[in-house]
């Protein structure tokens, strides 16, 4: 099995073969139009409780923040003038003068690499031949963000229950019957995703779904929660919710390996469009967490979005971290013995 594969799979990347092609998530935030249907189908499906009054943010047109305990889907919103928007084609005309892994230059493209010149159209087209009402001055970046299903999961490697498991579909899913709310798994998540759901949300009667009771409900208090890639449609060969309410296909849901073939193509086709600025997140297996199972397609620096540049699996240099540990420890016990073979002479 190749490298490639294994990172592919991380089901099988960490020992556990399977039959099942593993699942995930490609948002095209270039044709995001931040509706906010797949943040209001993640809630209703999984029965998340309300998240804060849903007024309008102070920094922007977002009424729900960020991803947390009780929001698995957030959709941004980033205003951009026209010198950002000049500032993110140049940085993704640099990395195609790269090469941009995984990525070769669109078709008219020299072969020196430089990017075709900047677009003059309005904004990057939809599946309908429409165009977003993007203007050269000024346009909006909107994209639903999402628990990544890492390959290496920082937070499945240091739960200390096994709460956080790997499913057949390759998922992270938390089992909250069994997670005790230490809270170690929020530290070890790189895109501080997941989270404890806090004391206050227990609801009333009225509020409360007929099948959850209310002892279900004080349960939960403290438990950490997050996106499950709703294992519980997967099992019965259903689209996730996010995906099958999402207007524009922004969304898109199907086996992983297909998923990234579909952003490369599409990156493809804006910087043919003039768009340089298109980059993919998430698709490249060498990075720190060994690729995600949910692939983004940006717009501008990954920072713009909220989303580090480089996430690092804070596992990751465990055994260094060991193996000069007991050196050390070897050292000084060297020292020990020593001092006091000296000390008896």
């Amino acid at each position: 099995m190749s490298l490639q594969q294994r990172h592919s799979d991380p089901a099988v990347d960490v020992g556990w073969e399977h039959t099942h092609e593993r699942k995930g998530f490609f948002t095209d935030s270039s044709i995001c139009i931040g509706c906010k249907a797949c943040e209001v189908a993640c809630k209703i499906w999984n029965e998340n409780p309300q998240d804060g009054d849903y007024e309008l943010l102070n920094s922007s047109y977002d009424n729900s923040g960020g991803l947390g305990a009780n929001t698995w889907r957030h959709v941004a919103f980033v205003e951009q003038t026209e010198d950002r928007i000049a500032a993110a084609r140049e940085s993704g005309r640099k990395l195609v003068g790269l090469g941009m892994p995984q990525i070769g230059p669109p078709s008219g493209t020299p072969a020196n690499g430089t990017a075709p010149a900047p677009a003059t159209s309005t904004g990057p087209e939809l599946a309908n031949g429409h165009t977003l009402p993007d203007t050269p001055e000024f346009r909006w970046l909107m994209s639903s963000d999402v628990c990544k299903h890492c390959t290496h999961a920082g937070c499945l490697d240091v739960c200390p229950t096994g709460a956080l498991y790997r499913t057949e579909h390759g998922t992270v899913v938390v089992q909250a019957d069994i997670c005790n709310g230490c809270g170690t798994c929020v530290a070890g998540c790189p895109f501080g995703v997941i989270e404890r759901r806090d004391d206050g949300t227990v609801r009333t009667k009225e509020d409360r779904p007929d099948h959850v009771t209310r002892q279900q409900e004080v349960s939960n208090r403290g438990v950490a929660q997050k996106c499950t890639l709703c294992v519980d449609r997967l099992v019965e060969g259903q689209t996730p919710a996010c995906a099958q309410t999402c207007p524009t296909t922004s969304i898109k849901f199907g086996e992983h390996d297909d998923l990234v073939a579909q952003a490369e193509e599409r990156v493809a086709q804006l910087h043919a469009q003039g768009m340089t600025e298109a980059r993919l997140y998430g698709a490249n297996e060498n990075d720190g967490v060994g690729g995600t199972g949910s692939v983004f397609l940006l717009l501008d620096e990954p920072e713009v979005y909220g989303l580090p540049p480089d996430p690092q699996v804070p596992t990751k240099d465990l055994p260094n971290m060991f193996k000069k540990a007991g050196l050390a420890a070897a050292g000084m016990l060297a020292a020990t013995a020593v001092a006091f073979l000296g000390g008896r002479k």
